[in-house]
């Protein structure tokens, strides 16, 4: 049995980054924790809910969505969310932002300590696409190893940039509208490139179509999320296997070519 961590930012990243390698590592009988950094309260609020409550919405949506992918634990961190680049809210002392990057570490290296963790699943450099609160979960993730020596195999969650923009295409081929894509020349938050070159990518995990299917209703919780996840519910079943259904990894230990499998060692 493997012991996996995952570090995310807000509720819903889960289960449109890293969900079906949770899935299947589920599946393989491996125990899943999550670690959540921060409370998403600057989410989008639905209508009718008062946005003082949307932290504990997103919490019932979060806990419903931890169900449908498997995972054993969550350890909640317990962080004001960031908001967006430039947002008033990155001033917030309490915002994931402005955290220590060192005391942050420490906590997550408590909770591999304490569930034996064979793995460590964070974010690229970039944070995938330079949302503040991605950047420090990339900061606080990378010195756990350096803090409990080398049995801990850490992992990337990251975008194949080539691959975006060959499936971009496919999609658009498909019939698949613009605004419900990312396109090859998307940039993120900060506006730098999402992702990373598919050289600097070590696996691509390609979901089944069964995984595939719990994703999707993994993504399903978090329905209050119009602005993103509501965008990718939108798509036809075809074109969302099409953009969700291989997740990546780098592997900054292991450099090499990309494998598509699953990333076991020896």
């Amino acid at each position: 049995m493997t012991n996996w961590v995952f570090l995310h930012a807000h509720p819903d990243d889960e289960a449109s980054q890293t969900s079906g390698t949770m899935v299947m590592a589920h599946e393989r009988g491996d125990r899943v924790v999550e670690i959540l950094a921060t409370d998403g309260a600057l989410g989008v609020v639905p209508g009718g809910l008062d946005p003082a409550d949307l932290a504990d919405h997103r919490r019932a949506e979060h806990e419903r969505a931890a169900e449908v992918i498997g995972i054993d634990r969550i350890v909640r961190l317990g962080f004001a969310d960031s908001g967006m680049t430039g947002w008033d809210s990155n001033a917030n002392p309490r915002a994931f932002c402005n955290a220590d990057p060192v005391l942050v570490a420490g906590r997550i290296a408590r909770v591999l300590r304490e569930e034996n963790a064979d793995v460590l699943v964070h974010y690229d450099p970039h944070g995938g696409y330079g949302h503040p609160d991605h950047l420090m979960v990339h900061r606080a993730g990378a010195a756990p190893a350096a803090l409990l020596g080398t049995g801990l195999r850490v992992l990337e969650g990251t975008m194949n940039q080539e691959a975006v923009a060959e499936r971009y295409e496919r999609a658009r081929a498909m019939g698949a509208e613009d605004g419900g894509l990312w396109g090859p020349e998307a940039v993120g938050d900060d506006g730098e490139p999402m992702g990373s070159p598919q050289s600097q990518i070590r696996w691509a995990i390609d979901l089944p179509e069964r995984v595939i299917a719990t994703k999707h209703r993994a993504l399903e919780a978090h329905a209050s999320q119009s602005s993103d996840v509501g965008v990718f519910l939108s798509l036809s079943a075809e074109v969302f296997a099409l953009m969700f259904g291989t997740e990546y990894y780098r592997e900054p230990a292991d450099p090499g070519q990309m494998e598509h499998a699953w990333p076991a060692r020896g």
